[in-house]
């Protein structure tokens, strides 16, 4: 698998969709806030300075992530999804990588994230990349988020 990982353009916004709904649907319920980022990415992501990273093997999108500015140098690294057919193959670890970097190049000293402790692949790739549990957990808008995590850049 040569798995690439790029910056989002037009035309990415249902991919994005549909590989955050396949994983949110198959664990959880799909919340309010998820409607809203998923509807509309540009409004909620880049055009408040965020970034959306899309892995694609093949030209076929397979993977997705974004990084959410949250202001005072942080970033929330949030809706990462792989394609359950392409899981295992290294593309989760190559956004996850690819994302540090865009938030480096951003110019963020932090990058957050809010999970859940079902996602055992995820909670390891976040934690083989160097992201440690809050000292003091922070209040969330999703019900299913019981894992705050944060790497300092």
């Amino acid at each position: 698998m040569a798995v690439v990982v790029r910056d989002f353009r037009p035309g990415d916004e249902a991919a994005f969709r549909d590989i955050n709904l396949a994983w949110i649907e198959r664990y959880f319920a799909v919340e309010q806030k998820d409607r809203d980022v998923l509807g509309d990415p540009q409004r909620y992501i880049l055009d408040p300075g965020g970034a959306i990273l899309v892995a694609e093997d093949a030209g076929e999108a397979i993977g997705v992530v974004a990084l959410v500015v949250m202001g005072g140098g942080s970033v929330e690294l949030a809706k990462m999804g792989v394609q359950p057919a392409a899981q295992g193959k290294g593309a989760g670890r190559r956004l996850i990588e690819a994302a540090i970097g865009k938030a480096r190049a951003m110019g963020m000293s932090r990058i957050y994230i809010e999970t859940n402790s079902a996602l055992g692949p995820a909670l390891k790739l976040y934690r083989d990349a160097g992201f440690a549990p809050l000292h003091t957990p922070q209040p969330s808008p999703y019900a299913r988020a019981d894992v705050q995590l944060e790497l300092f850049l």
